[in-house]
């Protein structure tokens, strides 16, 4: 037990401190291509990337998911799923090339032929990492993988930056998603050691193929729901359009991405260890919930208040749109934070076909509230998005957790205290603010709203609300952890 805890805790704070390095990078690569390129260059590229990233889902057939989460595997059964995700890449990029003339015909956008065919080898370089992915994973050694990751998108974001500098316009996006795959799988090659070798055991890994079946159906279901709004911008209101709809997305997928992956990868590592002791999954799944929570609640406040002078900061005045999009969009940021867990849950406990339900029922959902909101151009879209998230919360959490080891009711502390203190951290700003008077300018906006937000929600959590106990035990558990790396 002490073991999982210190393995658990030292790559919970090397997934932390990686995915802090990897939004400033990603925000500063953001800054500088919205100063470089148009809104209908992103929106561009959003076109083709609407569809092949659901492609992408492919690649990995959700075997590395199936893998992390097994009791036990064998070399061989590593080195047939191996090339089972090779054929399904190899697969993927020709399918590129049926797709290419499909999306010219359906956008009436003549760039996208080519701008498809160039993204077919991203789903090779994919196919071929995946297994060396879920050993790491599997081992937890989130401290390596933590920095295979941020190299890649550091090589990625370079590359983008100089292609966007050098005149190669929307290019410079299809070249920094292409060079942060190619660095990526190099990393995780590097790292593991291991080497596929040319022995099948096609019956071994049956069990291994129902269940990334399963999963990767549960992830297709999922992004066609969270992403075909996408589509349908881009084909009814054009290029343009889904660019300001897309920057506003991508920004506030930002925290999503990086606080699912910090915490979600490290507790489904954890959670499949323990899926045979329901007593102790228990205690660590709340634990993460509390600390997701604590961290997502304050952190939707600010970008919803401030969303307007963090895309002036950031993008400049061209991209205001895209600002009141963002602002439209940030309750989704709390839902997904506060309804992700529960996913890594069922899939930890074996419970795939029930996330899958849930995802088609989600996905139906969020797809019905956008095709209502389309006729309203994005904004609409957006608001319909975040509607129908916000009522679909409490009906996902009982769900999930419907017969499992975590109750609905073992929750409702975890969300009542960082609530409480977002209240009274929204209470002081807007006080603030109006005693000001004349608003100190987009900078100036932020590190005022956000000092006295931060100071306010943390005064409530450890002196208020007693939560000092929680942070301060997270602490010496890392103290302790740390020495052993």
């Amino acid at each position: 037990m002490d073991d999982l805890r210190r393995r658990t805790l030292r790559g919970g704070l090397a997934k932390l401190l990686g995915q802090g390095l990897s939004v400033i990078a990603r925000l500063a690569f953001m800054a500088v291509l919205a100063r470089l390129l148009d809104p209908s260059e992103f929106g561009l590229v959003a076109m083709a990337t609407a569809v092949t990233g659901m492609m992408a889902m492919l690649a990995s057939a959700g075997l590395s998911t199936a893998v992390v989460q097994a009791r036990s595997i064998s070399d061989t059964q590593l080195s047939t799923l191996f090339w089972i995700n090779i054929l399904i890449g190899a697969w993927l990029a020709a399918a590129c090339g049926v797709l290419a003339p499909i999306l010219v015909s359906f956008y009436g956008e003549p760039r996208l032929f080519w701008l498809t065919i160039l993204l077919a080898p991203g789903f090779l370089l994919s196919a071929a990492s995946v297994q060396q992915l879920a050993i790491l994973q599997r081992s937890m050694r989130y401290g390596a993988l933590t920095i295979i990751e941020f190299v890649g998108q550091l090589l990625g974001l370079l590359a983008g930056v100089v292609l966007a500098l050098a005149g190669y316009r929307y290019w410079a996006l299809v070249g920094a998603n292409l060079f942060l795959q190619l660095g990526t799988a190099i990393g995780l090659w590097m790292a593991t050691g291991w080497l596929p070798r040319w022995r099948f055991a096609w019956r071994e890994v049956i069990p291994f193929l129902r269940v990334g079946g399963t999963n990767t159906l549960n992830t297709i279901v999922t992004y066609l729901g969270f992403n075909l709004e996408k589509i349908l911008i881009g084909r009814v209101w054009g290029a343009e359009a889904l660019g300001h709809y897309g920057r506003a997305y991508q920004l506030i997928s930002v925290p999503i991405d990086n606080l699912s992956n910090a915490v979600g990868s490290v507790a489904f590592s954890a959670l499949s260890r323990l899926q045979d002791d329901p007593e102790r999954l228990r205690a660590y799944f709340l634990k993460g919930y509390a600390l997701l929570v604590s961290l997502s609640l304050p952190l939707t406040l600010f970008l919803g208040l401030f969303a307007e002078p963090i895309f002036l900061v950031l993008f400049g005045p061209k991209w205001r749109e895209a600002a009141v999009i963002f602002q439209i969009l940030t309750p989704t940021l709390l839902v997904f934070s506060l309804t992700n867990p529960f996913g890594w849950l069922l899939l930890a406990t074996g419970r795939q076909n029930r996330s899958f339900r849930i995802a088609l029922v989600m996905a139906g959902l969020v797809v019905g509230a956008c095709i209502a909101g389309l006729p309203h151009g994005p904004r609409g879209v957006a608001a319909a998005y975040s509607a129908a998230m916000m009522l679909w919360f409490l009906p996902h959490i009982v769900w999930s957790a419907h017969g499992g080891p975590v109750t609905p009711r073992d929750i409702v502390p975890a969300i009542l205290r960082p609530l409480a203190a977002s209240g009274a951290a929204l209470a002081a700003t807007l006080l603030v603010e109006r005693l000001a008077g004349a608003r100190p300018g987009p900078i100036g906006e932020l590190v005022q709203g956000g000092g006295v937000m931060l100071l306010v929600y943390g005064g409530m959590m450890f002196l208020v609300l007693g939560q000092g106990r929680f942070y301060l035990g997270l602490i010496r558990g890392l103290r302790q952890a740390t020495p052993m790396t």
